[in-house]
């Protein structure tokens, strides 16, 4: 407010490193999409070329072979540390550096440029396509074989050009609404300590010389309404906006700053009448990831099928005993001894999806326990859940890297402590987010969240410790 003339005047820029950082990534757009490409490039040669090539022998090293190259790029590398990432810097990954997202906005530009359907829309796209992914993925064993790798990431890729070429005009509409893994970037963002912030009353508030999104057409590719942007769930952060009416800002917060928003905010009520996001971080994030984590090293998994066997055997039942024969519906490898049986196929399946049940029906009672005794809708509880299950994510994947450090006899004796003692201060974070969050009863709420962390606290500590 101008006291002078009584008007109202546009909040200065912010001049602190990161907000200039944030400018500069406007400033230079054209660096941005170059890198782009160059990782688009790396990325379709990574996922393409080795499907095509023969296995590699026992004695290949990542250095040497371009398919043990690949795998470790893709599982030990990029998967768990864009996990990392997207807590830490928010959806950089996906402004600046993901390939389906560049490619998905490059072809809108020259596509049919259709609305978008009603049916694209529906907030369970993401649940369904993480589930499918995550368990496809496991039936054909895509972290060790190049095939289910160029099948399923190149997939993906293959709908998100094809989503383009239809729907938005240089938008990135399969981001928005299909993306396997836009539900859980979008959950983890909530906690990254580095967003871009919107001041409204500056934007509203700015000259008209400042308002430049009407002269010059800001292109929000994520199809976010920056005026009223409250959330880093949605945002790319590819910085497209930074300084737009001197309102928009690459600026630090607290991680739990979004988590513990007032109840009235217009984002919480959003969210609150969503479901999907909840079931995705508990029944996915928390369940079904989970299982894909485990079932290989279970014991468990190996007794109940040595008992089907036998019980298949003895009443001369012999089908379920046979190979599939299609390494695209289950792995198929008979040239390395790699071969999943329709009984192999069907236990798999029914091992994640009893973990899921398990280990979600669990957390998921908790939050409805602790969400009526402190009067919290659990949906929202749930949100308190995020750094666990991010945790959880990352040192799932991680597995991933250190069994591939280990075939180059690189072995890390200290990495499950590590894991274990992350997932712990996880769980010590999000019980910590429950109290902050309840007005009333607070241990309450603290306990519930607390209970909810055990189970699968106790799995991951079963596979690091025990089996």
């Amino acid at each position: 407010m101008n006291t002078a003339t009584g008007q109202i005047t546009a909040s200065p820029p912010d001049t602190s490193r990161l907000a200039r950082l944030g400018l500069a990534m406007r400033r230079h757009r054209n660096a941005i999409i170059a890198a782009q490409w160059l990782v688009v490039a790396s990325y379709l040669v990574l996922v393409a070329v080795p499907a095509f090539l023969p296995l590699p022998p026992d004695q290949a090293h990542l250095w040497s072979n371009l398919t043990r190259f690949a795998q470790f790029a893709f599982w030990g590398i990029w998967w768990p540390f864009v996990i990392l990432s997207i807590m830490v810097l928010g959806r950089v990954w996906c402004g600046v550096l993901c390939p389906e997202g560049a490619l998905t906005e490059w072809v809108s530009r020259f596509g049919l440029g259709r609305g978008i359907p009603r049916w694209m829309t529906w907030g369970g796209w993401p649940f369904v396509a993480f589930v499918m992914t995550t368990v496809f993925g496991q039936m054909t064993s895509v972290y060790d074989y190049p095939k289910p790798a160029l099948l399923i990431l190149g997939g993906s890729t293959v709908a998100a050009i094809a989503v383009g070429l239809v729907w938005g005009r240089e938008k990135r509409v399969w981001c928005k609404h299909l993306c396997p893994v836009s539900g859980v970037f979008g959950l983890l963002a909530k906690v990254a300590p580095v967003h871009f912030r919107v001041d409204r009353s500056a934007w509203d508030a700015a000259p008209a010389g400042h308002r430049t999104s009407r002269e010059h057409g800001i292109n929000c590719a994520p199809l976010i309404n920056i005026r009223r942007m409250e959330s880093a769930s949605a945002c790319h952060a590819c910085g497209r906006c930074a300084g737009e009416r001197n309102a928009v800002q690459l600026a630090l917060r607290s991680p739990d700053a979004e988590i513990l928003r007032p109840s009235g905010a217009p984002e919480n009520a959003a969210e609150e009448t969503n479901a999907w996001p909840a079931r995705l971080l508990v029944f996915g994030m928390l369940g079904v990831a989970l299982g894909a984590f485990q079932w290989s090293a279970s014991p468990w998994l190996v007794a109940a099928k040595q008992a089907a066997a036998g019980w298949l055997v003895d009443r001369d039942i012999w089908w379920p005993l046979n190979e599939t024969g299609h390494w695209w519906l289950f792995t198929y490898y008979p040239e390395v001894n790699d071969v999943f049986t329709w009984l192999d196929g069907g236990l798999l399946l029914a091992y994640i999806a009893a973990e899921t049940l398990v280990v979600g029906g669990w957390i998921w009672g908790w939050l409805r326990l602790a969400g009526m005794l402190t009067g919290l809708p659990w949906r929202r509880l749930s949100q308190t859940l995020i750094p666990f299950a991010g945790i959880s994510v990352f040192v799932g994947l991680s597995l991933l890297t250190t069994s591939q450090l280990a075939g180059e006899r690189l072995v890390l004796p200290w990495a499950n402590d590590a894991r274990i003692a992350l997932l712990a201060l996880a769980a010590l974070w999000s019980t910590t987010l429950a109290w902050r969050l309840a007005g009333r009863n607070r241990a309450a709420a603290a306990l519930g969240i607390l209970a909810a962390t055990a189970v699968p606290l106790a799995a991951w500590g079963t596979q690091f410790f025990v089996w």
